[in-house]
């Protein structure tokens, strides 16, 4: 049986590839730790700069495997490890040192849509659709959906979302502020991956830094926010990347970033 997972390197890339497209790539147990791994694996990689989350087949994710979640119910301890190992699993892909990119094709729903939302930046095809269906089935958000939803969306157009389990297409989901970048079809792969390769170019450690003061401010008061960033503006002043991005710019060369 192949893995419904494809973990793979390309260049600078660290690819993580949902691969039960006959399942319309929905989350299993085996799925996330699945990711899970290849996160760490990538993390672990000086060479990875970013990790890329796309999928085979028409669709991109559909959401939780209901199947399993059907066959756990009657097991408290099994279906909670079921959530808390998916819960925690995406908190980490989204507190990862490295910039996480998803390529959305198709439908992007309920687990699926909990999934994108714990990526930095998001391409989606043109065909895209996004949406939580999980009021459809009687069920709640479990993986961070509801609140990722409300802090990207605002609280009205989540709880429309939420409560009426309509789809959005690719446009409408741009303009609410759950896609960045909307690209043809055909495009979608490649497009995201000359956006990482992009990023391979950056300090790795520059990066990081960034996605952490994004993190760590968005529950400060504004002024607790400005200290966070003059500190750690000023603890990267002295690092290497710094000195090598002030000489590039000074002899006009590209920066050749080795940390």
């Amino acid at each position: 049986m192949s893995s419904p997972v494809t973990v793979s390197i390309e260049g600078n890339v660290g690819i993580i590839e949902l691969s039960r497209p006959e399942k319309f790539n929905c989350l299993s147990l085996e799925v996330h730790e699945l990711i899970s791994a290849a996160r760490e694996k990538f993390e672990a990689n000086r060479d990875v700069r970013s990790i890329l989350i796309r999928a085979q087949g028409k669709h991109f994710c559909t959401g939780a495997d209901l199947l399993e979640v059907k066959g756990k119910l009657n097991d408290p301890v099994k279906l909670d490890h079921f959530i808390s190992f998916g819960m925690d699993g995406l908190r980490a892909l989204e507190q990862s040192p490295l910039p996480v990119i998803v390529a959305v094709q198709g439908l992007c729903l309920a687990g699926g849509i909990e999934l994108m939302l714990s990526a930095d930046v998001c391409f989606a095809a043109e065909t895209a659709q996004f949406g939580d269906q999980h009021a459809q089935f009687g069920l709640i958000p479990g993986w961070g959906g509801s609140q990722r939803l409300t802090r990207l969306m605002g609280q009205r157009r989540a709880l429309d979302l939420m409560f009426s389990a309509r789809w959005l297409k690719a446009d409408e989901a741009k303009e609410s502020g759950l896609v960045n970048y909307i690209v043809p079809d055909d495009e979608l792969h490649t497009a995201a991956q000359e956006y990482c390769q992009k990023i391979a170019t950056r300090s790795r450690p520059g990066i990081a830094e960034m996605k952490r003061l994004a993190r760590e401010g968005a529950d400060m008061t504004i002024d607790q926010q400005m200290r966070l960033e003059r500190d750690a503006a000023v603890r990267a002043l002295p690092s290497a990347d710094v000195t090598e991005g002030l000489d590039a710019f000074e002899n006009r060369r590209a920066p050749d970033f080795k940390q």
